[in-house]
């Protein structure tokens, strides 16, 4: 771990597609100015529909973890981002004085009904929402 890039890290409820894009956006777009995290309040494996559409965007996200919040990294973390309402209203309490605690909220592309084609269209539209935020988190640090 290198101490002189911020830590980022994204919350969501399962850890297995919004805060999985998030985390493999900020790797590709900004991974040599912030070491990026992401859990869930739950682990619910990595959806296979969000590996794919970040494969189409040239992300390869096949090989992270899904993974349940870490107390450490939630107190050294320099920013906690969570990407859906349940997350935000139920994140613990963070104890860390310098953290910057945000809340980008993206639908939750794993509840989209439908067919296979309406429901990767939804997956491909939060995943180029959740990019165009990444890129300007990236650019302007906010």
């Amino acid at each position: 771990m290198e101490t002189s890039k911020k830590c980022v890290y994204f919350l969501c409820t399962g850890n297995s597609c919004r805060s999985q894009m998030a985390d493999g956006f900020l790797k590709e777009l900004g991974g040599e100015q912030y070491e990026v995290r992401s859990a869930g309040l739950e682990a619910h494996g990595l959806n296979p529909r969000a590996v794919q559409v970040m494969k189409e965007a040239g992300v390869d996200i096949s090989a992270n973890s899904s993974d349940v919040i870490n107390e450490d990294i939630l107190k050294r973390a320099d920013y906690i981002i969570t990407l859906c309402g349940h997350a935000n209203d139920h994140c613990p309490a963070v104890r860390n004085d310098h953290a910057e605690r945000w809340h980008w909220g993206f639908d939750d592309p794993a509840k989209a009904t439908g067919t296979e084609e309406e429901i990767m269209a939804q997956f491909r539209e939060v995943r180029d929402a959740i990019k165009a935020r990444i890129t300007q988190f990236v650019n302007t640090g906010n």
